[in-house]
């Protein structure tokens, strides 16, 4: 299971990163490294680095803010299908009762 990292922890990570990668040969290196002082996996800050570009603009790819409205819309989505389905089944049934003769 993935732990979460409150927003603080994960800025000021990406700060030491930032601060880190001119005194390392490379992404990797400055990651592995920040990663074992803090405890988090050298992925994870890598991961962190790279949707922090997408999000500001640097790099092509989904931001944060648009992962997040997609969710919202397929969780909408999947709702409103449900409420077709049940809406179908209502319509269906009703019609099935107005077919039926009525009795005086």
């Amino acid at each position: 299971m993935a732990k979460k990292y409150d927003q603080d922890f994960k800025e000021r990570a990406l700060r030491m990163l930032a601060e880190a990668l001119p005194e390392h040969a490379s992404m990797h290196a400055a990651s592995n490294h920040l990663g074992k002082l803090l405890g988090v996996s050298p992925d994870t800050l890598r991961v962190w680095h790279k949707q922090t570009q997408i999000d500001s603009g640097a790099h092509p790819g989904v931001t944060t803010d648009m992962a997040e409205e997609n969710r919202r819309l397929r969780r909408e989505v999947t709702e409103l299908r449900k409420a077709n389905e049940v809406l179908k089944a209502a319509s269906i049934f009703f019609a099935k009762e107005l077919d039926q003769p009525r009795s005086k």
